[in-house]
């Protein structure tokens, strides 16, 4: 069965190896998304996660200041980051984090245990674009190293991994009937698997990997202008059933989602979902994004 029953979808193919979808639905209920596919062999592409900066890890930044920052095609908001709720600029990203080669933040127990997963599987992306799902090496002291025998190049992590193998995996709190959780029951929400931090419908970012590791998808989905967003489930069943994808991360969501994509005809630089963090309408500054650089489909 479809989880969602579509309602309107707009497609483009505005770089080459990129496909933008911009689309809305009724069902579960009213939300509005932006999905980005990348072709990972197509020529021309490359990938940029925001650089170490300041006193800390990074100095944060809102995603369509860093695509126009650094002349991108599309960007998206990535790493959780602390701390937060907090005006300060410096921050230090959560999980495993690489940039142009340079490792500045390894896996990690996490503060926010009753939302985000110890040692958090990664997203990697070499310098040829061969991208793979990553774990810590347990020899690791400083979080910094992975099992898989990849060069770290471009990585990400989020809160855990929702989709592996093709199968819906939303982290669980330990209990009784979950002793392996990977989640601690509490937090704000008093949050349990009766009551799951994933389950709150909201705005979201997740990022996910095709089965032949040649498609990376990049989604988000808004809580503002009508769209009442999803729960991370339901992320995870629209990205398996309609995308084709087969590994997938949830990334920082809520108030700090946020794609932005530069239109191929007039450079102009612009957010395409809408921020629901309402100080911020131009997106929230956030602690890393994911920059990605195509060629206009003009020049195949």
């Amino acid at each position: 069965m479809r989880l969602l029953v579509i309602l309107v979808t707009l497609l483009s193919h505005p770089y080459v190896g990129i496909t933008y979808i911009d689309r809305t639905e009724t069902s579960p209920r009213p939300v509005h998304m932006h999905i980005v596919q990348i072709d990972l062999r197509a020529p021309g592409l490359r990938f940029q996660l925001s650089p170490p900066a300041g006193g800390r890890e990074v100095v944060r930044q809102t995603t369509l200041g860093y695509l126009t920052q650094e002349g991108a095609q599309v960007a998206v908001n990535a790493h959780f980051f602390l701390p937060f709720p907090s005006d300060e600029k410096e921050s230090w990203l959560i999980g495993l984090a690489a940039s142009d080669g340079r490792v500045y933040s390894g896996f990690e127990s996490p503060e926010q245990a009753y939302a985000l997963a110890h040692d958090a599987a990664a997203l990697n992306i070499d310098r040829e674009n061969r991208a793979a799902i990553v774990h810590r090496d347990p020899r690791s002291l400083d979080g910094k190293s992975v099992r898989e025998p990849v060069a770290l190049w471009t990585a990400v992590a989020g809160s855990g991994q929702i989709v592996t193998d093709g199968v819906k995996t939303v982290p669980e709190y330990v209990d009784r009937e979950h002793p392996d959780g990977a989640l601690t029951p509490g937090g704000p929400g008093d949050f349990s698997n009766e009551k799951s931090w994933y389950d709150v419908a909201t705005a979201r970012t997740a990022i996910g990997l095709s089965r032949d590791g040649r498609t990376l998808t990049l989604f988000t989905v808004d809580v503002r202008g009508g769209s009442e967003g999803l729960r991370v489930g339901e992320v995870a069943d629209l990205l398996m059933t309609d995308y084709g994808v087969w590994n997938a991360l949830n990334l920082d969501g809520g108030g700090s989602t946020s794609m932005a994509m530069e239109d191929p005809a007039t450079h102009t630089r612009a957010m395409v979902n809408m921020s629901s963090d309402r100080d911020n309408p131009s997106g929230r500054s956030v602690g890393s994004s994911l920059a990605i650089f195509a060629r206009p489909s003009s020049q195949r």
